[in-house]
């Protein structure tokens, strides 16, 4: 059994995270140093679900690890906004 942890955003993430997953919290750490928005309170949580990591930040963002094609796919949450217009 692995155990998951929680650290800062942009902090040093814990050891054992496939390369490629790695790779994927520099992208995102990276797009998110342009906001203006203040990130300094905000943490990433690893959770290891059937022996693969799945990263979850504060604001919703995931990294989930696909061990067969050694690759890890980033999800965005989606930001609602409004619009003036009200088309269908």
């Amino acid at each position: 059994m692995q155990l998951g942890t929680r650290w800062s955003l942009g902090a040093t993430p814990p050891e054992g995270l496939p390369e490629v997953v790695l790779i994927a919290l520099e992208a995102v750490e990276g797009d998110l140093a342009g906001l203006p928005e203040d990130t300094s309170s905000w943490r990433w949580t690893l959770t290891w679900l059937e022996g693969k990591p799945v990263i979850e930040l504060d604001d919703g963002t995931v990294i989930r690890f696909d061990p067969v094609e050694d690759s890890a796919t980033i999800t965005q949450p989606v930001v609602a906004t409004e619009d003036d217009e009200d088309w269908i």
